[in-house]
């Protein structure tokens, strides 16, 4: 079965799905069956490899909204090898249909149950909300959540909102649930602030953040508009090795406990 992990924070603008889409295009370099999960209305993951959202039919939205639709329709990309459940503007009203639902918080567990075992790893980007799209995300992380965080001013404004929710799914719905790891993102070494906020987290989340540290990195920010991750994009950037360097921690720690 496939290693399911959520990638989560209420605070827009962290780096969420560049990090998702990197962080699998990487794991799928090496040699891992990578499916991203795209969940969030704006539909950015989905974008980043190349789709275009307005032409999605059977993606995320049906795979929540349709319990009786089957198995839901991967779209996979042979040039990056890996595959995508993508996101539409149907996403939007998602959350307000969900709510008279049977079972809402567990849709997206249950979609992805018929399909884990062909890959090896799933991650899911949530949107920048604490809803029943996140909430749905929470829930199917089989081994947990990624929460990536910015180094800058006000990182950790909400981090206690986010740990908070991830203790009620565990409470109420998935007694297993866990944080897996902080990522640290757009990180600029020539400030002071960058090294206090990164110090911060590191007491906030002990021996749970990540060694690779990502950079602010223009080209990270353009490779999303030419629809390719960062390790086709530009390979030699600083980005691409840091994206590289967290794949090989994250592999080679869930090698260490699998």
């Amino acid at each position: 079965m496939a290693i399911i992990y959520a990638l989560a924070n209420q605070k827009g603008g962290v780096g969420k799905t560049t990090t998702t889409i990197n962080l699998g295009a990487y794991l799928a370099k090496l040699g891992q069956r990578v499916l991203l999960v795209d969940i969030d209305p704006q539909a950015n993951a989905t974008s980043s490899v190349g789709i275009d959202k307005h032409t999605v039919k059977n993606g995320s939205y049906e795979a929540l909204l349709d319990m009786d639709n089957g198995a839901p329709n991967i779209l996979t990309n042979p040039k990056l090898k890996i595959s995508i459940l993508p996101s539409s503007p149907s996403l939007a009203g998602a959350e307000v249909e969900l709510v008279d639902e049977l079972a809402r918080e567990t849709r997206l567990k249950r979609a992805l149950e018929s399909i884990s075992g062909r890959y090896d790893y799933i991650l899911i980007d949530c949107p920048p909300s604490l809803g029943l799209l996140t909430l749905n995300g929470l829930v199917a992380a089989a081994n947990g959540v990624l929460i990536p965080v910015q180094c800058e001013y006000l990182a950790l404004e909400g981090l206690g909102q986010l740990t908070q929710t991830i203790e009620r799914v565990r409470n109420v719905l998935s007694p297993d649930l866990q944080v897996r790891g902080v990522i640290l993102t757009m990180f600029d070494s020539r400030t002071n602030l960058a090294n206090d906020v990164v110090a911060e987290v590191q007491r906030f989340f002990p021996n749970q953040v990540f060694s690779a540290i990502i950079p602010r990195s223009v080209r990270l920010a353009e490779a999303p508009s030419y629809g390719l991750p960062i390790s086709v994009y530009d390979p030699k950037s600083t980005g691409a090795e840091a994206y590289e360097a967290l794949a090989n921690e994250l592999l080679a720690q869930d090698n260490q406990t699998s």
